[in-house]
């Protein structure tokens, strides 16, 4: 995501001071500590990978962020204000299992702000193609709108942003291409072809409309 895409979901999601946000699967967290220090709310991030959060810690000196190492789900029983759910759903098969217990951790009226591959589920062909394809799990829009109705979360607000992503799709793969031999040092030669691979595939369903990008953003109506 870019800067800009961050800021205007934060924004949507109605992230401030004082409001007790949750970002799950956060990485290194660079979303969450961009709206933190822009927004100046109070920040979780849950992530799985010890090392990612241990540089998310070091990256956070000064601002209001904690961060844990944890599987999601189960997720913190909160509440929380705002649940972050950024470049994730798709690694979900379940979704409903996952929406389900974000939409627990929210209080009466706190917002779900998320990131969603649209698309029809992976074919056959499409999956023995795409590497580490168990975490890769598109859904189509109406099914996605569905499914937060179920956990009782309402759409307030949606954004695409295909041809964005397909942009930095592209320009990865070309970055990447021009350094393999430097990337293929640090991490082998099997990551960078997998690399490379999905990449060309990301940046080809982006751009033919196989796969569309949104943001949105969902509100607990109870």
């Amino acid at each position: 995501m870019t800067r800009g895409e961050i800021m205007s979901l934060a924004r949507r999601a109605g992230i401030r001071p004082g409001i007790a946000v949750l970002d799950l699967c956060c990485g290194v967290a660079g979303p969450g500590r961009l709206v933190t220090m822009e927004f100046g709310c109070s920040y979780l991030g849950i992530d799985r990978d010890e090392h990612a959060v241990a540089l998310a810690r070091a990256r956070s000196s000064g601002l209001d962020c904690r961060f844990e190492v944890g599987e999601v789900p189960p997720v913190p029983s909160g509440p929380f204000d705002v649940v972050l759910l950024l470049e994730t759903l798709l690694a979900f098969p379940d979704k409903d299992a996952i929406l389900r217990t974000v939409s627990s951790a929210l209080v009466p009226g706190g917002r779900l702000a998320l990131t969603v591959e649209e698309g029809l589920p992976l074919s056959r062909a499409e999956r023995d193609e795409m590497p580490a394809a168990d975490t890769v799990w598109p859904i189509p829009l109406p099914e996605l709108v569905c499914h937060l109705g179920r956990v009782g979360l309402a759409v307030s607000w949606m954004s695409e942003s295909t041809q964005a992503h397909q942009l930095v799709a592209h320009s990865l793969l070309e970055s990447y291409v021009s350094e393999r031999v430097a990337i293929a040092a640090e991490i082998g030669e099997d990551v960078v072809d997998d690399l490379l691979t999905a990449h060309r595939l990301w940046s080809t369903w982006l751009s033919t409309g196989r796969i569309r990008k949104f943001a949105v953003v969902a509100e607990r109506t109870d």
